[in-house]
């Protein structure tokens, strides 16, 4: 960051802004730039905290993105660091009376000519990475499963180098769930529609216990896997391993089966080669954890302006969750297509409500103590900077959680705003690629797609410079604008959708397990 004192406003209207500089100011710096010129700070403001730029009187809204993030719970003067302990937070916005699709589409002219090199697939989706995955119906068979995949890794890959990897699709779920419970088509429909993810090339492989509650015919009846080209019509059975089938005599036989099986997937898989497709075959996902003040400054922005960069080019773009959105709904209603986006939108909003409600929680619970360390103070803060990854495309789709992607452009996928939870229901819908922003730092990864790690701030980049991409961070400093960091992401997709690049987390092989959103009951 700068020497000299450096603060950042979003908006005219706001009677706060935050501190840019690495460590903070102290008190008694005086601010020589707008916004704040001459005013000289009180209380020593940590970096990404706000300042008061104004004297703001009790029950007053300390403003910032423009909107009210809170009302001043005593006289705060100007020069002041202003923290959560002295804000009330906002009532959340009802779910009546919003305007519903009348925000104007802006002009996004299309984005032609630009391409990448991703493996075709039959139904005519197109996959980033060629991954041989392994459905599990319940957690019981994962030991099993983790040996064996070791195996495939290390008997099996070096004869395939077509193949960029095994993946054993894990989870919680499967038994001692009431399986019946309308909820549970949530995590039901989760686990079948990312056994169908476009990296997975169409090759469905299943391992079972036998006994347990999710059986394989359940998890995907027939139809629901047959995607491979001519092979389609012979697909009616599915390949699954059963662990307690009397043909398993042993451990060992349990793994031997397993796989002999993956052998001939590995086969078909490694037949398979990379193609020039355009870039509106992409599918990406945009997510946010650990965030911090400067989430909504740097890296959102720059995400939000690709954003409309792949709209424009025909892609579609994933941007989700709930309550991280929730005090921006009546933004999002207004920017849906047309009125049934918007009664969506407000249909996936209220269910949330009631789920928190039923758990006895609002929204206030995801603020974490990372985020007000950052500067967050509260949720409606939060919330103005997590909005803007969405750029500002019209939204023509909303997905309920678990549900599978049917068309293109911008659309918003219903997740919590848990990392894990949000990536698995993401690849759920059908993400090949994943771009993830941080302020205090994550090495979240997912092993089914790429995630491209974007830094909200330069001191984030520099000290985990092998484990973020992209540095978002200098639009803080003032050597790249939003629009310049926006391209360089762009084109760093392309660059890893085709295999050219490979993300920090790839080279590091970090990845976190699958976390299937489960709101019905556990037995």
């Amino acid at each position: 960051m700068n020497a000299v004192p450096h603060t950042i406003r979003m908006h005219a209207a706001d009677n706060v802004a935050i501190v840019g500089n690495d460590g903070g100011l102290d008190a008694g710096t005086a601010l020589v730039n707008e916004p704040g010129a001459g005013l000289v700070l009180k209380d020593r403001v940590p970096q990404g905290h706000k300042v008061a730029l104004v004297d703001i009187p009790a029950g007053a809204p300390v403003l910032r993105y423009g909107i009210p993030i809170g009302h001043a719970l005593k006289d705060i003067e100007a020069g002041r660091w202003v923290h959560e302990r002295l804000l009330q937070m906002p009532d959340a916005r009802g779910l009546v009376d919003l305007p519903m699709a009348t925000a104007t589409p802006p002009d996004l002219p299309p984005l032609t000519g630009h391409t990448f090199e991703g493996y075709r697939n039959a139904d005519g989706s197109v996959g980033t990475r060629n991954l041989l995955a392994i459905t599990q119906t319940v957690q019981c068979v994962a030991g099993v499963v983790d040996f064996a995949v070791q195996r495939i890794r290390a008997e099996l890959l070096p004869r395939y180098p077509n193949v960029d990897g095994v993946v054993a699709l894990e989870h919680g779920y499967g038994c001692g769930v009431a399986i019946d419970a309308p909820d549970a088509k949530v995590p039901i429909r989760t686990l079948r529609h990312i056994s169908l993810n476009p990296n997975f090339g169409g090759e469905v492989m299943v391992v079972s216990l036998g006994c347990e509650k999710l059986q394989p015919e359940r998890l995907l009846p027939p139809g629901s896997f047959a995607i491979r080209d001519e092979r389609a019509a012979d697909d009616s059975q599915l390949d699954v391993v059963c662990l307690q089938d009397n043909a398993h005599v042993g451990f060992l036989s349990m793994v031997d089966s397993i796989v002999r099986q993956a052998d001939a997937h590995l086969q078909r898989l490694n037949a398979r080669r990379r193609e020039t497709v355009p870039a509106s075959e992409l599918v990406v996902g945009v997510q946010c954890g650990g965030s911090d003040a400067f989430s909504g400054v740097t890296a959102n922005p720059a995400v939000g302006f690709c954003t409309d960069l792949l709209v424009r080019a025909g892609a579609s773009v994933l941007f989700s969750e709930t309550t991280e959105v929730r005090d921006g709904i009546a933004q999002l209603t207004a920017r849906a297509a047309t009125p049934a986006v918007a009664d969506a939108l407000v249909r996936e909003m209220a269910w949330y409500d009631a789920y928190l409600q039923r758990g006895g929680a609002d929204r206030s619970a995801n603020t974490t103590p990372g985020n007000k360390a950052g500067g967050l103070s509260n949720i409606v803060e939060k919330a103005m900077g997590s909005i803007v990854k969405s750029g500002s495309a019209p939204i023509r789709q909303v997905l309920a959680p678990g549900e599978k992607l049917q068309g293109r452009g911008l659309t918003y996928c219903a997740t919590p705003a848990s990392d894990f939870i949000c990536g698995t229901l993401q690849l759920a819908a059908g993400m090949n690629l994943h771009v993830f922003t941080t302020g205090r730092g994550t090495p979240y990864g997912l092993a089914e797609c790429p995630v491209i790690k974007v830094a909200t701030r330069t001191d984030l980049a520099r000290r985990w410079h092998d484990l973020m991409d992209v540095n978002a961070g200098t639009i803080a400093d003032g050597t790249q604008t939003i629009e310049q960091v926006g391209w360089q992401l762009f084109q760093l997709m392309l660059d890893v959708a085709s295999g050219r690049k490979k993300t920090w987390a790839e080279q590091w092989k970090l990845h976190n397990a699958l976390v299937l959103f489960n709101p019905a009951p556990v037995t």
